[in-house]
């Protein structure tokens, strides 16, 4: 047994430390796991070349990607900032009753899909943007589109 007494802390650490005056600033996105799943299919059409330069930087960094990919992966940022900043202006209340959706399902997608539906037509209306599965087999009905989920709770 050790002698020392075990001390813990309910605060919050926060590094004040400030970032380099070459790392541009960015606001965080500021939402809950259940929004981001709902829009990540948009936020990955939209944003796949800083994404692939955030990942081949931290490719070609390995160990150190931390601080020598801040402003890829702050670009990355600001660029799904913008795709949920879109989604609210033009599909605010498709974009709410499917995250909702998830937050109440467990965050299973096929539990949600005629929300999806709704908010997959609103996004590509307004913003051109359309869910694509990577790697889905061709010729195949993907499986977002399939109208009966085996699993779901809604039906046929």
């Amino acid at each position: 047994m050790s002698g020392r007494q075990p001390r813990f802390s309910q605060t919050t650490l926060v590094d004040t430390t400030p970032l380099p005056a070459d790392i541009p600033p960015v606001t965080e996105i500021g939402t809950s796991s259940a929004p981001l799943l709902s829009a990540s299919f948009f936020i990955g059409a939209r944003c796949k070349p800083y994404n692939d330069d955030f990942m081949q930087c931290k490719t070609e960094n390995p160990g150190r990607g931390e601080m020598e990919c801040l402003k890829e992966g702050r670009r990355v940022t600001r660029c799904a900032k913008s795709v949920i900043e879109d989604i609210n202006k033009h599909c605010l209340e498709q974009f709410r009753t499917h995250w909702k959706c998830l937050d109440n399902n467990n965050q299973q997608l096929w539990q949600c899909r005629p929300a999806e539906w709704k908010l997959n037509a609103c996004v590509f209306e307004n913003l051109k943007l359309e869910k694509v599965i990577p790697d889905a087999r061709k010729g195949e009905v993907p499986v977002h589109l399939r109208p009966k989920q085996i699993y779901a709770h809604h039906g046929p």
